[in-house]
């Protein structure tokens, strides 16, 4: 095994320098023209074909991303990059503190956007949550060290690892589910803008809640009225926000599973909702169509569905369902009717969104209005030069 005391160099081609002077910080594993023998997930150097010092990387072993770039500077060491790692997580702690406002559940660590490719932490109330991107978060030294500077800065006392099988298989980490790292509390309620929600780490998509929708759910209830309709609801959050406000609020989930968790969430706020929520179990594309056929007309439609662009290669496919969903929303929409339309898709960008929506809006012969853009919550930070961290498109648009 190669001495982790020893700071490797990695050579990259011409095409990796220009993307960094650019502003990104991966290098693609064809962009890698030597490397010496790493281990995975070494801190490494990296060098232009010149043999420049371009800065420091976290090494992959086994991902098309072979490097993400932690430092513009060369890191001497371990040491050194751990007392990195600290600085940042603890600048991260405190850019939330000035972001983030009635709610104790949000991202504490947002990956490339906070400087910390390849590592996602996240704070529901009493339990903090790792989530490893990247080989050298997945080192047992350095989960520790992450676990011993929660407990510092933010005094966690419950810390678990959540999983992504299909990283874990990518990266060549470690199999396994999710598991404690720190104390035994894995569940928990958690205030969101004044609503409440269960949450269960080890259970659940993602890292367990959408967190990135927090300031898109108080943005949909400050325009909610009437009926309204929430399209792939997960566990609630558009559904329970737009019924302190609406006169009646449907929503659906093709997840039975997911669709139990929000009956619970709405039991938790029944005395600040106006009425009860109708629950529906079913796939999205067939309920709106049926929905549409029969005439049905609401004065509010969320539509917050998964993403239907993993990769640029699903994007005709991804523009075909989104088109279908909102053609199908805008047709059900009374005059002064609001949409609130999101995707989740990287691939998709909001170029390629507005367009598929101003198409939906000729098919269905309505005169549309955007009345916002908005993306993921401030807790998600864009990092400029990393557009993979600008990836939530969240519309508001009215119907006149």
């Amino acid at each position: 095994m190669a001495d982790r005391s020893a700071i490797l160099k990695v050579t990259i081609a011409d095409r990796a320098v220009g993307r960094l002077r650019a502003g990104h910080v991966w290098i693609y594993s064809s962009d890698v023209i030597s490397t010496e023998a790493a281990s995975p997930g070494a801190l490494v150097h990296v060098v232009s074909r010149r043999g420049k010092l371009l800065g420091s990387a976290l090494y992959s072993s086994s991902s098309q991303i072979k490097l993400r770039m932690i430092s513009r500077e060369p890191i001497a060491g371990e040491e050194q990059f751990r007392q990195l790692v600290r600085i940042r997580l603890k600048t991260a702690m405190e850019y939330r503190a000035t972001v983030v406002s009635n709610s104790d559940g949000y991202r504490l660590v947002f990956s490339e956007g906070d400087l910390l490719p390849g590592l996602v932490v996240d704070r529901y109330s009493d339990v903090f949550t790792l989530q490893v991107l990247t080989q050298a978060w997945g080192r047992e030294d350095r989960k520790q060290m992450l676990v011993d500077a929660l407990r510092e800065f933010a005094g966690a006392e419950h810390v678990l690892e959540r999983v992504d099988p299909r990283i874990q298989e990518l990266e060549q980490l470690p199999q396994h589910g999710p598991e404690m790292l720190l104390g035994s509390k894995s569940t928990t309620v958690v205030n969101m803008n004044g609503i409440q929600f269960h949450y269960d780490g080890l259970a659940g998509q993602k890292t367990g809640a959408f967190l990135d929708q927090r300031e898109n759910y108080a943005a949909a209830e400050s325009y909610a009225k009437g009926e309204a309709l929430d399209v792939c609801t997960y566990q609630g959050g558009f559904a329970l926000h737009l019924a302190r406000r609406c006169e009646h609020v449907t929503a659906l989930d093709i997840s039975r599973e997911v669709l139990e968790v929000a009956e619970q969430n709405e039991k938790l706020n029944s005395g600040s909702l106006k009425n009860e929520v109708e629950w529906i179990e079913a796939n999205a594309f067939d309920l709106m169509r049926d929905y549409a056929d029969a005439g049905r007309q609401y004065d509010t439609i969320a539509l917050d569905p998964p993403a239907f662009a993993k990769s640029k290669r699903n994007l005709t496919a991804a523009m075909r369902g989104y088109k279908e969903l909102n053609l199908r929303a805008l047709k059900m929409l009374r005059p002064g009717g609001v949409l609130v339309t999101c995707s989740c898709s990287f691939a998709v960008s909001e170029e390629d969104f507005l367009g598929v929506l101003t198409e939906a809006a000729q098919d269905a012969h309505k005169s549309v209005q955007l009345i916002e853009k908005r993306t993921q919550s401030k807790d998600h930070p864009i990092l400029l030069g990393v557009p993979e961290t600008y990836y939530l498109k969240c519309l508001i648009l009215r119907v006149s």
